[in-house]
């Protein structure tokens, strides 16, 4: 363990009697111990997921307006309040440590434990997160490429970065619960029939490119640091890094293929208009399968054109 003075957390308002039993050394241990489980977790998400699909082929889909409406805003919820207690231990940082701080010393768990508990967390709940899925099976909306990647792969290296104490990590959690509670609630808001100007959509996809590029970028800074300061000075894996760099590029090139299909193809706007005007002329149709919700949440969180076409077909088949 790095010893530093504890002037290294910042001065929280308030600590939570959960924040402040938190012994990061025992989930450290628990995740050392069983992290190899996240593959078997993985291989059910896929069989599920896909044996939904299969499933519900001939059958018709379910509404789940109600349980969608909860399970976006508790996600919501989570997310707020995860973005502020980790993102004052960042800026804290940053301000009296400086970048290398914040890339190569793993302080945000190992001398946080407010910061530590909400890392903690924030690993768990890559888990229930796979639940997002589960609705798009049952609601029989597209099921893209994206989506299921971006999952598991998030999954996979959150749990596997834990058991390292990755120092790097505190952007990406920062950056992730910060980008979760703009976007979850948004689609919270959907889900209710709630109309939030359609550039939120926009603004939700530019915020998660930005992170794909904030993520390459500390990666590279990472990599410069372990290269001139050596492996004892900053607690990062090369592994860790050329996975890192290689997910984070993937998730860049998927996520800015959407963005410019879904808001800048000429394909794109004439497919977006089409499917606005079949909105209007089905509100007052609480299962349409064209419904405001139903086609801007999803069109908004993962699909582009190919998801406009998709609903467009399904309600000229109606």
């Amino acid at each position: 363990m790095i010893n530093m003075d504890i002037s290294v957390t910042p001065n929280y308002s308030y600590i939570f009697d959960f924040e402040n039993d938190f012994i990061h050394q025992r989930t450290r241990k628990w995740m050392l111990e069983n992290w190899t489980w996240v593959f078997y977790y993985c291989g059910i998400y896929m069989a599920v997921i896909f044996g939904g699909q299969h499933f519900m082929q001939n059958r018709p889909r379910f509404q789940l307006r109600g349980p969608l409406i909860i399970w976006n805003t508790l996600l919501a919820m989570f997310s707020i309040m995860g973005a502020a207690r980790t993102a004052p231990e960042l800026l804290h940082v940053l301000r009296h440590y400086g970048l290398f701080h914040s890339v190569c010393v793993p302080s945000y768990i190992e001398q946080d434990r407010v910061c530590g508990f909400w890392t903690w967390l924030f690993v768990l709940s890559k888990l229930p997160e796979l639940g997002d899925t589960i609705f798009i099976v049952l609601r029989k909306q597209p099921l893209i490429f994206l989506h299921w990647y971006h999952h598991i792969t998030v999954l996979i290296y959150s749990w596997f970065s834990y058991t390292e104490y990755t120092s790097s990590a505190r952007w990406f959690i920062v950056m992730n619960y910060c980008v979760h509670s703009v976007m979850y609630s948004y689609y919270a808001l959907k889900a209710a029939r709630f109309n939030p100007p359609r550039f939120i959509s926009m603004i939700i996809t530019s915020l998660q490119l930005t992170q794909m590029i904030i993520g390459c970028a500390i990666n590279v800074w990472a990599n410069g640091f372990l290269k001139t300061h050596g492996t004892q000075s900053c607690n990062i894996s090369q592994r860790n890094i050329n996975l890192s760099i290689a997910m984070y590029f993937s998730y860049f090139v998927l996520f800015a293929r959407f963005f410019y299909k879904a808001y800048l193809s000429p394909g794109g706007h004439k497919s977006r208009r089409m499917a606005a005007s079949l909105v209007a002329q089905n509100t007052a149709k609480l299962s349409s399968p064209i419904s405001t919700s139903d086609a801007n949440v999803m069109s908004n969180k993962y699909v582009g054109e190919d998801a406009q076409a998709a609903y467009m077909r399904k309600a000229k088949a109606q």
